[in-house]
């Protein structure tokens, strides 16, 4: 059995968290590694003639620089690459690591090449993933950085982030890697793809997976400006004196607990344990998923491509269970699991009463090590199942940027106590 765990006032304070991820879950691992910052990959729909959402860019022979902030500082880099849901092998010939500049420019005397194995090319399987040797450099959290990945001659996206609420870019042929110009890089693109994670050493660092659908992913935030709510709870940890806890991002617009997408990605269940269990460091996990499972069997089919497919009509019993199963995952890797209910959606009374059913069991079962009530952070007092007006971006079911941050604020940040987990018996 998994020791009870209780919530601390909202007033606690965030050196706690950092003593007790630490001191509840597994030991850290060899060399000190904590994953800074993390993506979860999603497979692209493979079309002859795909809507525009879903066009890729030529990659082929071309170098694709992306922009990511980690949430923990640290020296000692190394970065996850990664070829899930792919068709064919993917190959890069170089990559580099910058210090971001202005747009896709990087600051001059910062690139610093990224080795596999001793070798600074690598070839994966499709389906297989890599870690870096380490780079001998340092990160410091919420500087933008830039990694320039060149792909082989014949290389093609099959999978991608679609929503990465980020500008990268693509540059005209040839390996552009080295440039610290943006000159090359005349193509922009709003995915991430092949980087997964980028972990940093940080001796008695821990990291926090935020898990869920667009919710957590940040969808209609402002681009450019990490305003998601893992983005807003990582700077108040930082403020609050838990410098050395990360945040890590793995949410997927359109993703459900239970079902597959042909765009919105592999059931949250089935994809837990790379996308969150697996990051190095972590201790802790906060899952905001479900909302799509209830509304998806409502949506009528379409021809072609069907993101919604398959339409399954979900019980309050039928997302328990998938909680149920994600707590078991959890809980037998010695990782604390923490649930968030479920937001307000303007659902019509049918998928309304099920998304009450399921926050209630939230709130009541005790089965979660806790519990985040972004339900009641965000709700209006008068109508419950409506966003307050001044939290909701115009689509009634995502948030704004300051519905985001009311969200990052509902978290306590003493949620997880000294209580160590006992061994699974």
């Amino acid at each position: 059995m998994f020791a009870r765990l209780t919530l601390r006032a909202l007033g606690a304070s965030a050196a706690a968290v950092v003593a007790s991820i630490c001191m509840a879950a597994t030991p850290p691992q060899p060399g000190d590694w904590v994953t800074a910052w993390a993506t979860a990959p999603q497979s692209i729909p493979d079309l002859t003639d795909p809507p525009p959402l879903y066009r890729t860019p030529d990659v082929a022979g071309r170098t694709i620089r992306q922009i990511v902030y980690p949430t923990i500082s640290g020296r000692g880099v190394r970065i996850r690459i990664s070829n899930a849901y792919a068709r064919a092998p993917l190959t890069l010939t170089d990559v580099v690591l910058a210090r971001s500049s202005d747009g896709a420019a990087t600051r001059p005397g910062t690139a610093v090449h990224v080795t596999f194995g001793g070798k600074a090319g690598v070839t994966l399987k499709p389906g297989a993933q890599i870690d870096s040797d380490p780079v001998p450099v340092a990160l410091t959290a919420g500087e933008p950085y830039a990694i320039s990945l060149v792909a082989g001659p014949r290389q093609t996206l099959t999978a991608w982030h679609r929503v990465a609420n980020q500008v990268n870019y693509v540059s005209t042929e040839g390996d552009h890697a080295d440039d610290d110009t943006s000159s090359a890089y005349s193509r922009k693109f709003t995915e991430s793809t092949w980087v997964t994670a980028v972990d940093v050493r940080s001796p008695g660092g821990a990291a926090i997976a935020a898990i869920g659908d667009s919710i957590t992913d940040g969808l209609r935030s402002s681009l450019n400006r990490n305003r998601r709510w893992p983005d807003a709870f990582a700077r108040r940890m930082g403020e609050a004196g838990a410098a050395q806890t990360a945040v890590l991002n793995l949410g997927i617009s359109g993703n459900r607990l239970l079902s597959d997408s042909p765009c919105y990605g592999e059931a949250l269940e089935r994809r837990f344990q790379r996308d969150a269990l697996g990051q190095a460091g972590v201790r802790a996990v906060i899952v905001l998923i479900g909302i799509n499972d209830i509304n998806f069997a409502a949506m009528p089919p379409r021809a072609g491509l069907d993101c919604d497919f398959p339409h399954t009509v979900v019980t309050a019993r039928d997302l328990i269970d998938g909680y149920q199963r994600l707590i078991a995952q959890a809980h037998r890797n010695s990782v604390h699991i923490y649930g968030a209910t479920l937001t307000p959606a303007s659902l019509p009374g049918p998928r309304e009463a099920v998304r009450l059913a399921v926050n209630d069991w939230i709130r009541k079962s005790r089965a979660f090590d806790g519990v985040i009530d972004f339900d009641a952070a965000l709700r209006e007092r008068a109508h419950p199942e409506r966003l307050q007006r001044r939290f909701d971006s115009g689509d009634h079911i995502h948030p704004n940027d300051d519905g985001y941050s009311a969200m990052a604020d509902a978290i306590p940040l003493g949620l997880i106590t000294a209580v160590p987990l006992a061994s699974p018996q």
